[in-house]
């Protein structure tokens, strides 16, 4: 799709937006997942030297920029901010008189067809390297970086999942809902490096990021309006992100750093919690002159654009990157000469952002449809049962992919089992059963 043909939809849309919606959500929806595409590109250092191609990253080489991560690490807004669509949609589809199971599918599909296309063309990227002789290892890497962002898909579908019940706690606890889940946070995180205990780790991926989507809820339930107590909850959330990291030893960075023993995001820790506190509390001070900006033509029209294709663009940047780097290498090292992190590396960093956004469009105008067939599909609608397995088959494939890639050693150099795991979730989510003489599921 042509760049004034996109905006000119995007700009009809804009102007049929419903005068009650808050588009500062929108709009920070938008912007954390800019964030996290410009983040990844930066972080990453492909370099040639002496023949020798290595893929870097900047956390390790430039110790100095994880202090940049608590600007860049934008993954908590992300999920405040569904906190905060979540429960709009379903207090919507309650009084609409929809059941979570059709309240469920919608959610689910728009999440999930974008991911189809991403495995389908990485599937015969393995098979066909494989074919043609390429090493599984280099399949391995590649496959690694590029399903990365999906970390972040699986851990938010189950959350998704989880939002009705979750919801349902916070109208009937409040607040204590949500400190129930940071007693969690604090229980595994003492316990386990008390310990050493590192597998026990894990569990604050339940308790962490649904704290977090919690705040969604506080704020949609507008328990922090005004400025005062805006900064007050910012203050508190970079307060506690200082003790934790000067007194009590966790990492500086909020993005895990390649050779670096502990993570504060994988598995996440109290430190990105207290992140996203503080980044509720300053984009809160920011709402009121934000949604009048946003009442503008332009910069609501951007915002709409972006939302249109967001879930194409977050999960197609990581394989755009690693399919530029190996262009470049082909090309005989093209771009790839800097010494990493030196100033004439800093130099070039904008055209080689701008380079990746201009390959980026030309992939989200190609896949870009998935998502928007993931917003109209309509139809029969899966059971609760059927979502529910469809969403932990995905999760699972997904999870395995972020962590190890789509190639394997050995044998075909491909892991098949792990692939048709992930279709099978996605084909259950989008592809009802029939169902039986009893209509909808409860």
């Amino acid at each position: 799709m042509r760049p004034t043909i996109a905006w000119a939809r995007a700009s009809r849309l804009a102007e049929q937006t419903p005068p009650t919606r808050n588009r500062f959500v929108d709009f920070l929806r938008a912007a954390s997942i800019t964030i996290v595409v410009i983040g990844h590109w930066l972080m990453a250092v492909p370099s040639l030297e002496g023949g020798r191609f290595s893929m870097g990253d900047m956390l390790r080489l430039a110790p100095w920029s994880q202090w940049l991560t608590w600007i860049f690490q934008v993954m908590p807004l992300f999920f405040i901010v569904g906190g905060y669509a979540n429960a709009a949609s379903w207090e919507a589809a309650r009084r609409a008189g929809r059941p979570y199971d059709s309240w469920l599918a919608d959610r689910l599909r728009r999440l999930v067809l974008p991911v189809v296309p991403l495995l389908a063309v990485w599937s015969v990227l393995a098979l066909a390297g494989s074919w043609i002789g390429i090493p599984p290892a280099m399949t391995e890497i590649g496959s690694e970086l590029a399903f990365t962002p999906t970390w972040f898909l699986a851990v938010y579908i189950m959350v998704v999942v989880l939002a009705p019940a979750t919801h349902a706690a916070w109208r009937r606890f409040g607040l204590a809902s949500f400190w129930a889940l940071i007693i969690g946070a604090v229980l595994v995180d003492a316990v386990a490096f008390a310990a050493g205990l590192g597998w026990l780790r894990w569990a604050n991926y339940a308790f962490v990021w649904l704290g977090v989507h919690q705040l969604g809820y506080l704020w949609r339930d507008g328990k922090l309006r005004g400025t005062r107590r805006a900064l007050a909850c910012a203050g508190a959330g970079v307060a506690s992100l200082i003790f934790l990291v000067f007194a009590a030893s966790y990492p500086v960075s909020m993005i895990t750093v390649p050779g670096q023993e502990l993570s504060n995001s994988r598995p996440p820790t109290l430190a990105l919690l207290a992140l996203g506190i503080a980044q509720l509390g300053l984009v809160l001070s920011l709402e009121i002159p934000a949604r009048r900006w946003l009442e503008r033509g332009r910069p609501w029209t951007a915002t709409v654009l972006v939302n249109g294709t967001i879930m194409t663009l977050f999960l197609w940047h990581a394989t755009v990157m690693v399919l530029a780097v190996g262009l470049a290498y082909g090309l005989g090292g093209i771009g790839l000469g800097s010494a990493p992190a030196s100033a004439s590396w800093w130099a070039t960093r904008p055209l080689w952002i701008l380079s990746l956004l201009v390959a980026l469009s030309v992939f989200v105008a190609i896949f870009g449809r998935f998502e928007q067939l993931g917003r109209l599909a309509a139809g029969r609608t899966p059971t609760t049962w059927q979502s529910i397995a469809g969403a932990l088959a995905l999760c699972s494939g997904l999870a395995v992919l972020a962590l190890v890639g789509i190639g394997a050693p050995g044998g075909q150099g491909f892991r098949f089992g792990v692939v048709l795991l992930t279709f099978a979730g996605a084909a259950l989510v989008a592809s009802p059963l029939p169902r039986g003489r009893s209509g909808a599921s409860p």
